[in-house]
């Protein structure tokens, strides 16, 4: 498996190319904003037509990742859906394919400011997640501190869609410091916040690492 293993929490975590999570010891696998229905959405508000693949394009991508982690959960940490109305507007083999990867494992919808309500579909509905040292939200609380109640040390969140431009390009990144981690957007037609804006910079610690996605995981400095 290719990836990049860093500790947060003192728990070993993978950020893997694809975007995705991977918490070997729990068999968790973790993704954000996959915005299923982004397509359909932006059609029936008058926006610009996207080529309506990018579900059926997520989906392959998640299956992918799924069959090479072999997880014993799965939690999607919100705007797993671009709307409510888009998460009823599946089209039938979408909505076979989605609910295949669900009943295969143990899953976990985070509710994000894109999909509040209830989706129909299984899994459990949470508006965050606490497992071992590690909160798992949404949006990140800049003034997140240690949680004596619940022991979480460190938090997890996605929502911000990060990129880092590294040599003239842009690339979907997790963003990591000592007490929290953000994630990329893992669904198609995303679009990204560049790390040197300031709702990023202010979020994270001077000596953050932004983890670039791709065909390899590579780590490097938070560009500033």
């Amino acid at each position: 498996m290719t990836g990049y293993d860093f500790s947060l929490a003192g728990e070993r975590l993978t950020a893997l190319g694809s975007g995705a999570l991977w918490w070997q010891t729990r068999g968790l696998l973790c993704v954000a904003d996959l915005h299923l229905g982004k397509s359909e959405r932006q059609l029936r508000r008058g926006g610009t037509a996207l080529p309506p693949y990018e579900t059926r394009d997520t989906l392959d991508r998640l299956a992918a990742v799924i069959e090479q982690t072999q997880p014993e959960m799965v939690v999607c940490l919100g705007d797993s859906f671009d709307d409510d109305a888009a998460a009823a507007a599946l089209s039938p083999t979408d909505r076979t394919r989605l609910e295949q990867l669900i009943a295969a494992t143990r899953w976990v919808w985070i509710t994000g400011n894109h999909d509040p309500a209830p989706t129909g579909l299984a899994g459990a509905a949470l508006d965050s997640l606490t497992l071992g040292p590690l909160l798992f939200r949404h949006i990140a609380d800049p003034a997140f501190t240690s949680q004596p109640d619940t022991g979480a040390t460190a938090e997890l969140s996605g929502h911000y869609h990060p990129k880092a431009r590294l040599r003239g390009s842009a690339r979907p990144a997790f963003l990591a410091d000592h007490q929290r981690l953000i994630l990329p957007a893992f669904g198609t037609y995303t679009g990204g916040l560049c790390t040197t804006h300031s709702a990023l910079r202010d979020l994270m610690s001077p000596r953050a690492l932004a983890i670039l996605t791709g065909p390899r995981a590579l780590p490097c400095p938070m560009p500033r």
